[in-house]
């Protein structure tokens, strides 16, 4: 009996003695069973496949007892036909889009009260260090609305994209051998941990420094000088507002107070409490949209994202043998260069501020993607 296995090619069109069943296809296990089959003669090759077949659970993941048994999960032992296929990513998409139902219903919930103010306050905390009215605004009557669902949907893509990226990760696994998983299994946690890096650098260094700078440009343009003359006029009875350390208890119409902790002109108005805009005294003054500064934020969060994935691109390169890890090192000088470019680019102000902002974490993301790759090298390669 001829064997068919990948060691033997000899074999994989090899006829059994007493029968005209042909082993055609390659890489098949070796292990036949010989047992009669009505109209096939005496014996006829049999190989193994899960006892039950369910094309919605043909994933890597979810086998038959018998075949956890076996050394390694072999993706020929499994074929679908491409009605199956469909079958199969139709019920994925089923259930991703499933999880990202209920999440974006969650954050329905708490978007308007958490996710937005959370957003906004980068912004409220620079425009309060300029004494500027702490508020945003929006110039068409559906910009607030319109915002919150692109907020939600944001984040439930967000928060959801793990169950997303499993539902699509059982799909393609299925077809992947055993060390094709591990490679992609095993750098899951470094992307993100990347991701997270990248928004928490935006949000807590890139963003502020951003609006200090452009808030600080705008404040010093002045009044022409006919209308901004230096002189001082003398009062005999000064108009002051009382300030308080939040708003008091019971205000009276007409009541005018300015709340030093949220740093707001507030006026009592039909038994409510309204704030009186301000802002500064040079030409121009601020009026910053809700819908385009969610757009900012959601343009830098996305952008230093993922750059921060520099260090995995470089380790593909490497691995894919399309750059040297030697070219990478003789190249510094050059790419350097470049990332000062790209941080002068997105972080507008003066050298020290883009330097610090963008330069020393590309700089360290790239000599991060060098040292992983020589890492992942065997020693005769990285000795190379």
């Amino acid at each position: 009996m001829g064997e068919c296995s990948a060691a033997n090619p000899a074999a994989w069109a090899t006829e059994s003695p007493s029968s005209s069943i042909r082993c055609l296809r390659r890489n098949l296990p070796a292990r036949p069973y010989a047992k009669p089959r009505p109209g096939l003669g005496s014996w006829a090759f049999s190989f193994a496949r899960p006892r039950r077949y369910n094309t919605c659970r043909m994933t890597g993941w979810i086998v038959t007892a018998k075949s956890r048994a076996q050394s390694s999960f072999d993706p020929d032992q499994y074929r679908m036909t491409i009605g199956e296929h469909l079958e199969e990513l139709r019920w994925r998409l089923i259930l991703a889009l499933a999880g990202f139902g209920i999440v974006f219903v969650v954050c329905l919930i708490f978007v308007r009260g958490y996710v937005m103010p959370a957003f906004c306050q980068p912004l409220i905390s620079v425009l309060r260090s300029y004494d500027i009215s702490p508020q945003v605004y929006f110039t068409q009557v559906s910009d607030p609305f319109m915002t919150y669902i692109k907020v939600s949907l944001v984040s439930a893509a967000a928060i959801a994209s793990p169950w997303m990226l499993y539902q699509l990760w059982l799909f393609i696994a299925a077809g992947l051998y055993e060390h094709e998983r591990r490679i992609v299994t095993r750098y899951v946690p470094l992307s993100l941990t990347l991701l997270i890096c990248g928004l928490l650098f935006v949000y807590f260094l890139v963003l502020p420094w951003t609006l200090t700078f452009f808030m600080a440009f705008s404040l010093e343009i002045p009044l022409p000088s006919e209308y901004a003359p230096d002189t001082r006029v003398q009062t005999a009875q000064p108009t002051t507002i009382p300030a308080y350390e939040g708003d008091p208890a019971n205000p009276v119409d007409g009541q005018i107070w300015l709340n030093r902790l949220d740093g707001r002109l507030k006026l009592s108005l039909g038994g409510h409490i309204r704030v009186l805009a301000f802002g500064p005294e040079n030409l121009v003054a601020p009026i910053i949209t809700l819908s385009d500064y969610i757009d900012l934020v959601f343009g830098m969060l996305l952008t230093f994202g993922l750059s921060f994935q520099l260090p995995l691109v470089i380790m593909a390169l490497v691995a894919a043998g399309i750059v040297e890890q030697q070219a990478l090192k003789a190249g510094r000088r050059y790419v350097y260069f470049v990332m000062v470019i790209i941080a002068a680019v997105i972080t507008p102000g003066d050298v020290i501020t883009a330097t610090v902002a963008l330069m020393f974490p590309l700089i360290g993301l790239y000599e991060l993607g060098i040292w992983l790759s020589k890492a992942e090298q065997s020693p005769s390669e990285a000795d190379r």
